[in-house]
This record gives structure tokens, C-alpha cells and sequence, in this order.
């Protein structure tokens, strides 16, 4: 069992489920799930919501298009919250954090309201979106909502043709949190 305090009884299930499952599961690859933060771990910037979820788990590689940073990882691409010229975007490193990516386009916890958001489906260019989409409420909400769960699939685009062979939908069957 997880030890940490910060997340939900519900977030720390699902995880461990899922440490389980990849434990008994030789066939998948064993950084789809990172470790975690210890308690006294604290970083100059980063939203305390971040923080109290790594204290869970540090980091989830969902596939090759949805992943959920660690937190060294996310102090690095930190970089996407910057201003971009001719963006209409309002990017700025004090209202966003960068917390993983989507289809290589960022995913952002809003500072002041701690929404997780995205850009919409229709924009090639995530520069060039208009506006951000609210992914979730929250970040344990996005994991728990639409990481772990089958609405993973339309998030990472995966067709009927793919599906049996995405690792990250094989390891929520065994952990019991898809059909």
C-alpha cells in the first residue's frame, strides 16, 4: 500500500492497483508508473496539488502519446508555460504548470483555480488554439477520470485496431479499472 497522506483513499487504490497489476505483469515495460515523493520534498514553483499527487505517484507513461509528468521531469518543461509570439494563448509561467503531455502537446494545472487544462481536439498547432479546454478539475481528478479509466483510449486516439496492443489499456484491465 502507498503511504502517502496527501491523496484521496480512491487515488492511493487506484495506484496501487495499478503497482500490482504491473508488478504481476512481466510483458509490460516498468517505467509506465513512477515511484514516489517523499514527504519533506518541496520545490521553489511548483503548485502544491502537483506536489501532493507525486507523494502518490510520480509520474505515469500512459503510451507513447499521453503521458503525466514526474517531478523532475515537469520542473523541465516548464518552458511550455512561457509567452509565445503570435500565440493567443495566455501563457504565463505564473498562472500555468506544465504537467504532462497529450499527443505532444502540453497539458497545464491552472495555478489559481488548480483546473487541468488542454487545447481543444481541432487545433494542429497548440500555439495557435484560442483558448484552453478544462481537461478536469483537478489533477487527481484528470488522473482518475480520464487516465485511469477506458476514457483513456479516445484521449490517447487509439482506434478498435490498436487496442489490444496498447500497454497502458492492458494494465488497467489487470488492475480491474477497464473492461
Amino acid at each position: 500500500m502507498t503511504s502517502a497522506n496527501p491523496g484521496s483513499s480512491r487515488l492511493i487504490a487506484t495506484v496501487d492497483a495499478l503497482r500490482t497489476a504491473l508488478a504481476e505483469s512481466t510483458d509490460l515495460l516498468r517505467f509506465t508508473l513512477g515511484g514516489t515523493i517523499d514527504e519533506e520534498t518541496a520545490a521553489d514553483g511548483v503548485p502544491q496539488e502537483f506536489l501532493d499527487f507525486c507523494r502518490v505517484l510520480d509520474g505515469a507513461s500512459c503510451g507513447p502519446s499521453v503521458q503525466l509528468f514526474g517531478l523532475e521531469e515537469a520542473e523541465e518543461h516548464q518552458f511550455y508555460c512561457g509567452p509565445v509570439v503570435d500565440s493567443p494563448l495566455e501563457l504565463s509561467p505564473e498562472k500555468l504548470f506544465c504537467v504532462g503531455m497529450i499527443h505532444e502537446t502540453p497539458v497545464f494545472l491552472d495555478r489559481a483555480g488548480g483546473g487541468v487544462l488542454g487545447i481543444p481536439d481541432e487545433h494542429r498547432e497548440w500555439v495557435d488554439a484560442e483558448r484552453f479546454e478544462r481537461l478536469a478539475p483537478g489533477l487527481e481528478a484528470f488522473f482518475l477520470e480520464r487516465l485511469a479509466t477506458p476514457e483513456y483510449a479516445r484521449l490517447a486516439m487509439i482506434d478498435d485496431a490498436l487496442v489490444e496492443y496498447d500497454d497502458w489499456l492492458k494494465l488497467l484491465r489487470r488492475a480491474g479499472l477497464a473492461d
